[in-house]
């Protein structure tokens, strides 16, 4: 086994991201010379390119040492990052199968959608095994690149043009903050190596410089996250964006960039907890509190969840608040937890659209719960979920994250987010009232004539069950994932 590892040190760590990128360039291929008009192959090309990866990513957790790095360390495939590799190529295939229904009805060309879905799971791959400032600023710009392309692709709609302008402009301002946290870097300790960067912090402490480029890195980290004040993006780009692209960013980019932001903040940082624990409760706190409050009175379903996306942000900032194992663990649960439900949520949302008669709209859920019992209890199921009910998936991320910040001694912290919790809960189950004892005669598509969206939907109702039934399975994995970062 140690003898196989060694062989080759250097492209084994890359080797997930480039699987994911070589099959991106298949699909390109593919299309080129597919004479199908719905492209279904393409998207079956992908699923099978991320299946692929999905193996290597567990050959490399069972036989690579849980800290092997490659690259002269630049990527390494710890635990930590095949953790999230796993989530991200859960979350894309969960994003191809949706989007084969849901391109029916819009003008995208079919073969530029998927390579870039593709491309930008590559980009992710990258992000959460890098140790580099440099690299991660690298992979941020290959994912960020491609999302912007998927959000403006409805060429013909003027919301998705101008979510995929508002995301580009606003992306360009926090990566230029992030380059400059990156050069502070450079310049005090000579690199941008995580591992020099923790050395250097814990033996010289908090320069001036050091302060300066944590805090534009954190506004880098803050914009991709949606943390407040850096969130006002988010609604307008999830509403105007493609349904599935929505789902595919509220799920994926949001886990990978938490997964950066972890690394950086929870391991090369550490030492500097003191400086920055106490800003990030406040933006934890107000995050969530922005978050849910503004959620309140929204009518538009896609707009509501942009906003309880936010809220999810703040929770997952409990983490990073508290920091430790435990709180580390909480975190890959909470990533895991967050991107199965919010994803099936968009997935009953493509559900409800048909093109040119809305569904976004609360008034349009109007008694779907008894004509479409499928969706009714699908998105029953996903709401209490992100209410954090038992026994689902929501409940037992926020019972870790919480129970971590209780046991740190941050009881405060734990009290704003339940409470926040409750005020989430009369938005979630609003849509459940309107879907039940609200009467409507919209016309709705029989599940049975989008099978890939309706399979989709039903692996991440039985993924919000599974994690909320049996949470010890996936908090084991996240416990030794984020115990090979130390």
């Amino acid at each position: 086994m140690t003898d196989l590892w060694s062989y080759a040190t250097g492209w084994q760590v890359a080797l997930p991201g480039l699987a994911i990128a070589v099959t991106a360039c298949l699909v390109m291929v593919a299309d080129l010379v597919s004479d199908d008009p719905d492209r279904q192959g393409l998207a079956a090309l992908g699923v099978a390119g991320l299946v692929v990866t999905l193996g290597v990513v567990w050959w490399l957790w069972l036989v690579g040492p849980a800290d092997r790095g490659g690259y002269q360390n630049v990527l390494r495939a710890d635990r930590w990052a095949l953790f999230f590799t796993t989530l991200i190529c859960a979350g894309t295939v969960l994003t191809l199968l949706m989007s084969i229904d849901y391109l029916r009805d819009h003008p995208v060309p079919r073969g530029d959608y998927y390579a870039l879905v593709l491309l930008a799971a590559s980009g992710m791959a990258f992000m959460v095994a890098a140790n580099d400032l440099v690299v991660i600023f690298v992979a941020l710009e290959v994912m960020s690149v491609a999302v912007y392309v998927l959000a403006a692709i409805l060429r013909g709609d003027a919301r998705s043009s101008e979510a995929g302008i508002k995301y580009f402009l606003l992306g360009a301002f926090a990566s230029a903050f992030l380059l400059y946290g990156i050069a502070f870097f450079y310049g005090v300790t000579g690199s941008t190596h995580l591992d020099v960067i923790a050395r250097h912090v814990s033996q010289h402490g908090a320069s001036a410089y050091v302060l300066l480029g944590m805090t534009f890195v954190l506004i880098g980290f803050a914009f991709k996250t949606a943390v407040m004040p850096f969130h006002v993006w988010t609604p307008d780009v999830y509403e105007g964006a493609p349904t599935a692209v929505t789902a595919f960013m509220a799920g994926g980019v949001k886990a990978t960039a938490f997964a950066a932001f972890g690394r950086v903040f929870l391991v090369a940082l550490a030492p500097l907890a003191g400086r920055w624990s106490a800003l990030l409760w406040v933006l934890a706190a107000g995050t969530m509190t922005v978050g849910n409050v503004t959620a309140l009175g929204q009518r538009s379903v896609k707009r509501m969840l942009a906003y309880s996306s936010i809220a999810h942000a703040g929770y997952a900032l409990i983490a990073l608040v508290v920091g430790g194992g435990e709180a580390g663990a909480a975190l890959g649960m909470y990533m895991a937890t967050y991107l199965v439900m919010t994803m099936g949520a968009f997935g009953v949302v493509i559900a409800l659209e048909r093109r040119g008669l809305g569904g976004e709209d609360l008034r349009d859920w109007a008694g779907v719960g008894f004509r479409e019992p499928l969706l009714g209890v699908a998105m029953s199921i996903f709401m209490l979920s992100l209410a954090g009910i038992p026994p689902t998936a929501g409940f037992a991320g926020k019972f870790f994250l919480f129970s971590a910040a209780v046991n740190a001694g941050y009881v405060g912290l734990a009290v704003v987010a339940i409470l926040n919790s409750l005020v989430s809960a009369y938005y979630y189950l609003g849509v459940l009232v309107q879907m039940y004892m609200a009467e409507g005669d919209r016309p709705l598509v029989p599940a049975s004539q989008r099978p890939w969206l309706t399979a989709t939907i039903v692996l991440a109702v039985v993924g919000t069950l599974v994690l909320g039934v049996f949470p010890s399975f996936a908090i084991g994995f996240a416990q030794q994932a984020f115990a090979s970062l130390r």
